[in-house]
């Protein structure tokens, strides 16, 4: 693939089409224009913006920002560490963050706001310094009339600034339309992608990974060493022409057998893309059957694009052997979902509300009346049983603060569908979405990761961290198998449950069992032909101490033993809610339905699993295939082996003998 620099003679091959769009002379503006076109463009940052040192960089936005009425600060550097050269900058808003508590008797008022508004800007060709990201909006007033002295426009020298402008930038003055599709190079497992348009959009629209000294080495290493050792272990690199590297993706043989068991719901976690960490790592996560985060793969992604995304997803499907998952969970990005959209269509795409509401006092925190906007918000979100309630609570809140042309309530309301529960009731999530205001769902590296881990740190960090994960599933299939369940009610229902789910599922149920004991007043209102409507009454929490009664309307179907409710527990995280046993309860049902019981929750569902493999349907002259039958059937007898010092021996000992007849074997055909 090579490298387009739309700011330098452009180069392609003989057989290559292309269009140049637009007159690149005059960029835009007539003779008589053009000053003040240069002028206009001067005084907005723009992507592409190229400055001679850092800070000219900081100088032009700090201009900017004093016309516009705001401070900057630099709230993030980067450095290469032996040289101590910084090579990328992101120049913020002064409002940008929030400062950490003081413990002091008199503290000073909170005067940030989490504002977004920034710039990056990065040292390119070792030499000039370019604009690589912006975001102009701000979550605050900003008023140029208003006369407040920030730091950074106090530390302006006027005089030097009006003898010497701004430089002019070095700005895109082509749009490139390449007419070649997606090639994919499966020497080096390289691919080639333009967008949907078929244009390059800027400069470093194909970028590579960034990498410290000794990073690449280390990421080198740690693959090579990991497949010389684990045969089922999957890598793939992507380089450009130049041999850079630009994307990385990997799984062990852990996280590749864990997909065949729990492939339904994925999520993808970008949350170090989306948080401009130094490392972009991108995982692909599912739940187990104890509701525990599992590994399903991983990588490094060089740039937040429709084009390196799809790389990355096309990876992973060709690692899980082109199995789709059913629900697809990630941040809310254009890019992301256009490639979701590509790789996985008949996957239902969902974006994660966690990740939505994480922004809220960063997007609405310099609003008048933040707390009442954010209580009413997650009221909306949280609270809303139909989607006629959500509507009504949306309206209220927009019309009541005034917020009818904030951009991101809008797009976020246009985009409803895909991220608020209520319109999601149909979808099976595993638990993998928050549906109560404080429930917090934390990343599967949480801790092991922060803002500035570097490569190397990552992938020494990386079997340590898998390794305390796969020690927890242990102990917890050992708690499932071999511990006896406190039983707290005398319901049938939790008898009967205690004896299928793991621990940790089975306690989050017998919570819902406890609560039935807060609903009351069940009441059949209407039938119509075999299925019954109910109103379950029950008192629930709303703020501190206060309580209030909600209606939950429950469907029974008495032929199908077919029972939904309002609140789509079920859905949401796979086991019955409260309101719907009260039905049952109600109608002298003794025990949930089967259908009801999922068997990825139950204690021996890795064993079950193994009993609707079919070893005949296996390709006998491919060794993956091999490696991947036996491994999930060693993965059994490894866990029960380890439950009791008897399973043990006898595990052990079979072990053993299997190894001396595959020595024997082996003698034999010598």
């Amino acid at each position: 693939m090579e490298e387009v620099c739309l700011n330098s003679e452009p180069v392609f091959d003989d057989g290559d089409d292309y269009e140049v769009e637009g007159d690149s002379s005059g960029v835009g503006c007539d003779d008589e224009t053009g000053e003040n076109c240069s002028k206009k463009k001067r005084s907005e940052p723009t992507v592409g913006l190229e400055f001679d040192s850092f800070d000219e960089a900081y100088d032009f936005y700090n201009v900017y920002g004093k016309e516009q009425g705001f401070g900057i600060r630099v709230s993030n550097s980067w450095f290469r560490s032996k040289r101590k050269e910084r090579y990328r900058a992101k120049l913020s808003c002064s409002s940008a963050g929030f400062k950490k508590k003081s413990e002091a008797n008199n503290p000073r008022p909170e005067t940030r706001t989490g504002c977004p508004a920034m710039v990056v800007i990065r040292l390119v060709d070792s030499k000039r310094w370019r604009i690589v990201d912006v975001e102009l909006e701000h979550n605050h007033p900003v008023n140029p009339q208003i006369k407040r002295f920030y730091k950074s426009h106090k530390r302006m020298v006027l005089a030097a600034k009006k003898a010497q402008p701004p430089p002019e930038p070095v700005t895109e003055v082509h749009t490139i339309r390449l007419h070649r599709r997606a090639l994919m190079n499966t020497g080096c497992n390289v691919y080639l992608n333009v967008d949907e348009m078929g244009h390059v959009d800027h400069v470093d629209h194909f970028k590579h990974l960034e990498l410290k000294e000794g990073d690449a080495l280390a990421v080198y290493n740690y693959l090579c060493r990991m497949k010389l050792t684990n045969p089922n272990f999957f890598y793939l690199m992507d380089l450009d022409d130049e041999g850079r590297l630009r994307n990385v993706f990997w799984a062990d043989a852990r996280s590749r057998v864990a997909y065949g068991f729990f492939c339904d719901t994925v999520t993808i976690d970008t949350t170090c893309l989306a948080n401009r960490y130094e490392m972009p790592l991108i995982s692909f996560v599912g739940v187990n059957h104890h509701g525990q985060s599992v590994l399903l793969g991983c990588g490094f992604l060089g740039q937040e694009s429709k084009e390196y995304f799809v790389w990355i997803f096309r990876a992973w499907l060709k690692c899980m052997q082109g199995h789709f998952p059913e629900v697809i969970i990630t941040d809310r990005n254009k890019p992301l979902q256009s490639a979701v959209s590509e790789v996985f269509p008949n996957a239902r795409h969902c974006y994660n509300v966690c990740c939505i509401t994480q922004r809220v006092p960063e997007r609405l925190g310099g609003l008048q009346g933040y707390e009442t906007i954010k209580r009413q918000l997650n009221k909306a979100v949280y609270n809303s049983l139909k989607i006629a309630e959500f509507e009504t609570s949306w309206a209220d809140m927009i019309k009541c603060h005034g917020l009818g042309d904030n951009k991101w309530l809008q797009t976020l309301y246009e985009e409803r569908q895909a991220w608020v529960p209520v319109y999601l009731k149909d979808i099976f999530f595993v638990g993998m979405i928050p549906i109560q205001e404080h429930e917090s769902l934390n990343a599967f590296f949480d801790g092991y990761v922060h803002k500035h881990t570097s490569f190397k740190e990552f992938v020494d960090k990386y079997d340590l961290a898998l390794h305390r994960k796969h020690m927890k599933e242990a102990m917890a299939d050992l708690e499932s198998t071999n511990s006896s369940y406190e039983l707290k009610t005398r319901c049938n229902f939790e008898v009967q449950l205690s004896k299928v789910y793991t621990k940790e599922i089975f306690r989050k149920f017998q919570s819902e069992v406890e609560g039935m004991y807060s609903c009351f007043n069940t009441k059949q209102v209407r039938v119509n032909g075999q299925i019954a409507t109910y109103i379950v009454k029950e008192r629930v929490e709303v703020a501190g101490s206060e309580k209030e009664v909600r209606h939950f309307e429950v469907l029974y179907d008495t032929s199908q033993a077919d029972i939904r409710c309002i609140c789509s527990l079920f859905n949401y995280k796979g086991y019955l809610c409260r309101h719907a046993m009260n039905v049952l309860n109600y109608n002298g049902v003794e025990e949930v339905p089967s259908r009801y019981i999922l068997p990825r929750w139950g204690k021996d569902y890795k064993r079950r699993g193994l009993l609707d493999l079919n070893p005949g349907d296996i390709d006998v002259n491919n060794p993956i295939n091999w490696h991947n039958l036996l491994y999930r059937f060693a993965i059994p007898v490894v866990e029960v082996g380890a439950q009791s010092s008897d399973h043990y021996k006898i595990a052990l000992q079979e072990l053993e003998g299997l190894l001396k007849k595959f020595n024997l074997a082996e003698d034999n055909l010598v």
